[in-house]
């Protein structure tokens, strides 16, 4: 067989490899995520898809980091080489609208669609190889450099979804900062929710200390980490009727799941948080997503 995709009359082949790559990234973020899982089912056809793909593609770049890569063997040095080919490959599929790798192409195709560009997956990857750069001893992030981390490993997906939401819709200059600001502040309070929650897996396992230094966290610094999140989530609640509607069932959801894991983090002795992870029961997962669905249905479409 000769020829690429492109060249040829038909695009079937093309189609037929599209396809396959999107059950590909579904099966990721069924496989990694149930939360995110059933909030994606929440979100319109026309949504569904490129939001899964996104996730797919910042999933595993952040396995590479977290320990999928180190567990197969690779040392620092060898995790950086993997990360960045992924990273190379990321931004040429981002450019030609094609990629050998399935998950990587959805996301191209997704980018390309959406008007994703490296303005946001560059701080992303750049949050990826900093989590590598601190393997060689304990990694204690100060104010600036959480903040700076935050930004990239969570407020720029915010963002990437963002852009698929407002893919076919405009807004004013007003309305876009509100809704900037909000899918921003979501990714923050959904990073700072996982940093309380994954203190013994960050603390042990990576050697990380996302939520300032060294010292072991005490209730004080859990309860005034619950009051930054609080504010987070009122923030990003006030953007949700700014969103199509049919988007809003899907990220009212994810906020309600938060603010439910928040609350169980509030609950939580901070010397309990570093030997088990708050979770959230799976009925009570699905009320608060039919919640969601039942006040989205009341509201007037954009």
């Amino acid at each position: 067989m000769t020829g690429s995709p492109h060249d040829r009359s038909d695009d079937a082949a093309l189609r037929r490899f599209s396809r396959t790559a999107e059950i590909a990234t579904s099966d990721v973020i069924r496989t990694y995520s149930t939360s995110f899982g059933l909030a994606t089912r929440l979100l319109g056809r026309r949504h569904r898809q490129h939001v899964r793909n996104i996730y797919a593609m910042v999933r595993i770049a952040d396995e590479i980091v977290d320990g999928v890569a180190a567990e197969a063997g690779l040392d620092s040095a060898a995790q950086s080489a993997a990360l960045a080919s992924y990273v190379a490959e990321t931004h040429r599929s981002m450019r030609s609208g094609y990629s050998s790798d399935l998950i990587l192409h959805a996301f191209a195709r997704t980018a390309r669609e959406c008007g994703i560009g490296e303005d946001l997956t560059t701080p992303f990857f750049d949050s990826m190889t900093a989590d590598i750069a601190g393997e060689a001893g304990f990694a204690a992030y100060d104010a600036d450099a959480h903040a700076a981390y935050v930004y990239g490993s969570a407020e720029v997906v915010g963002l990437m979804c963002l852009q698929v939401f407002l893919r076919d819709s405009s807004r004013t200059p007003a309305e876009l900062e509100v809704l900037r600001r909000g899918a921003r502040q979501l990714g923050a309070a959904f990073q700072n929710v996982n940093f309380l929650r994954d203190l013994a897996d960050d603390t042990d396992r990576l050697h990380r200390g996302y939520l300032g230094g060294t010292a072991r966290l005490s209730d004080a610094d859990r309860d005034a980490w619950v009051a930054t999140i609080r504010q987070q989530l009122a923030d990003a609640r006030t953007a949700i009727p700014l969103l199509p509607k049919d988007a809003r069932a899907a990220v009212r959801s994810a906020l309600a799941l938060f603010a439910a894991l928040t609350r169980r983090v509030s609950q939580t002795p901070a010397d309990v948080l570093y030997r088990r992870r708050v979770r959230v029961p799976d009925p009570i997962k699905a009320v608060l997503a039919a919640r969601a669905v039942v006040v989205t249905a009341m509201e007037r479409d954009r």
